[in-house]
């Protein structure tokens, strides 16, 4: 059972303790005071055998700890703390009939307190930029944990660890302004201060603490630059919702390959849904997914097209999405209904958890609605298919003429339901 570990309030993020401080003195996640500090480290398990065994002072996770006791745990302490700026569990959301189950949440808050994008939105690759807001600003007291990559093939958990200077640390902190329960922000080797912008051994750590949550209710999200990420440096969303979301229902269409894929990845369509969109499963080994997917977002990026990311099943199953709101929104070529609503389409809305500012949006919310504003993110058919032979291109894969009539989503929600009873129903937040 999650329980909430009661300590003093804290006022500020960069409140300082009694003692003198290190570094800056912000106890923040700079090069001035990260190195010198001691977090959490959550070390996960290699498929590779090793020899190393587990320090003295380490814990060996439980099957449910990863999730359970640390994510969840832990955000709720921060919440107790204080350190969000509104409280998401207090939001209504409800699921809108219809043959999907669109997902609406009534989020009042988050538009006016939420941190303003501060780039460009027609231009997928821009160099970071120390001057504007990034993550190394961030207090430590939003950090739940580090997550690194252990030499074992067991996971194991240090209360305490020195960060150290030689290896550029993933932290995973809270997001301060939420859309759902336990929502955090994977950041990748923090210090090296990477734009939003794919590479192979981040995308393989999202997979990977995909995996080590073990719950398809914990997934995890991308959004490129020009696709409604509001940071320039390199993070991943995650958050815990109870339900399957729309489009882990939709039907998909395997896409025929000539010959035979080496990595034993597959590639879908999705059918029935208002965003076209390209499913990635299976794989002999995790990398081989992962390493498909992100050449499949590093030649999006190179084609400066914006896209989203879902990571499901556990980072079994990962959904990639090119879209053109943004574009359309510069054009003006959005019905001021929509714009009025003030919903930017990211990955949480594409996958069909509707995040909503206004309460008459959410009263009168309904599929049509959803399939409405959806619509309006998806490419044409025929600008889909160029981004399609894109991708394909870049995961050396050529499309067949063979038919294959094939929905791969079957059964997995039946899988999905089983799991759910394994969690604690404080967990579920709809009300």
């Amino acid at each position: 059972m999650l329980t909430i570990k009661r300590v003093p309030t804290v006022l500020s993020n960069y409140q300082e303790e009694d003692a003198e401080p290190l570094g800056c003195g912000r106890n923040c996640l700079g090069n001035c005071c990260l190195p010198v500090s001691k977090l959490p480290l959550y070390a996960f398990k290699r498929d590779s055998t090793s020899a190393s065994g587990s320090s003295s002072n380490s814990e060996d996770p439980s099957p449910n700890f990863f999730l359970q006791s640390l994510v969840l745990r832990e955000w709720e302490d921060r919440m107790s703390q204080g350190l969000f700026r509104y409280d998401v569990t207090a939001c209504e959301t409800k699921v809108i009939p219809g043959e999907l189950g669109f997902i609406a949440q009534l989020n009042e808050g988050r538009h006016l307190k939420k941190r303003p994008t501060e780039f460009r939105v027609d231009r997928v690759l821009q160099p970071f930029d120390s001057n504007k807001f990034n993550f190394t600003k961030v207090g430590q007291e939003e950090v739940l944990f580090r997550f690194e990559a252990g030499g074992d093939t067991r996971s194991h958990f240090f209360e305490s660890a020195p960060v150290g200077a030689t290896e550029p640390p993933n932290v995973v902190a809270i997001n301060v302004s939420p859309i759902e329960y336990g929502h955090v922000l994977l950041i990748p080797r923090v210090l090296e201060c990477l734009p939003q912008r794919n590479d192979h051994e981040s995308f393989l750590l999202a997979l990977n603490m995909a995996a080590e949550a073990g719950s398809p209710y914990f997934r995890l999200g991308y959004n490129s630059l020009g696709a409604f990420a509001t940071i320039n440096h390199l993070h991943f969303q995650a958050y815990y919702l109870a339900m399957p979301f729309p489009v882990e229902k939709a039907p998909t269409r395997r896409i025929p390959i000539k010959g035979r894929s080496e990595s034993g990845v597959k590639v879908s369509e999705l059918l029935n849904y208002p965003v076209r969109g390209l499913v990635f499963k299976g794989g002999n080994t995790l990398k081989d997914l992962s390493d498909v997917v992100a050449s499949s977002c590093i030649s999006l990026e190179e084609n400066n097209i914006p896209f989203n990311v879902l990571i499901s099943d556990s980072g079994r199953r990962i959904f990639l999405f090119p879209q053109c709101y943004a574009e359309k929104q510069a054009l003006g070529q959005v019905s001021q209904e929509l714009l009025d609503t003030q919903v930017n389409p990211a990955v949480w809305e594409i996958s069909g958890h509707m995040v909503l500012k206004r309460k008459k949006d959410f009263e009168e919310a309904s599929e049509a609605y959803a399939w409405r504003l959806l619509s309006e993110v998806s490419l044409s058919e025929e600008r889909f298919r160029k981004v399609k032979a894109y991708i394909f291109d870049a995961i050396s894969l050529v499309e067949s003429e063979e038919e294959i009539d094939a929905n791969e989503n079957k059964g997995t929600l039946l899988q999905a339901s089983l799991l759910a009873t394994h969690f604690d129903e404080r967990c579920r937040v709809l009300q």
